[in-house]
């Protein structure tokens, strides 16, 4: 049961991310999305993963995967769009 309470929870984290990204990635545009705190949270949720790996969870280390990938997605996005935006 534990273990079934671990993946919803980290189901629901792990998407947190995905509105913001589909948002972005439609408007083309990442202007509101500040590097410090996509860097932060990037570390933060590496560290997790870490953290999971060492515990030997499923959940922490899928869920944190899965955010991970979001957020260098919004990274990416940060980064290409400003490039499109200076050319």
């Amino acid at each position: 049961m534990d273990e079934i309470i671990g993946f919803i929870a980290a189901g629901l984290t792990a998407i947190a991310f995905l509105p913001q990204a589909i948002k972005t990635w439609r408007e083309r545009d990442a202007t509101q999305l500040s590097v410090m705190t996509l860097l932060a949270q990037t570390c933060g949720v590496a560290i997790w993963i870490v953290y999971g790996i060492r515990i030997g969870s499923t959940p922490v280390i899928a869920s944190n995967i899965v955010t991970i990938s979001l957020m260098l997605l919004l990274i990416t996005f940060k980064w290409r769009f400003r490039q499109q935006a200076l050319a």
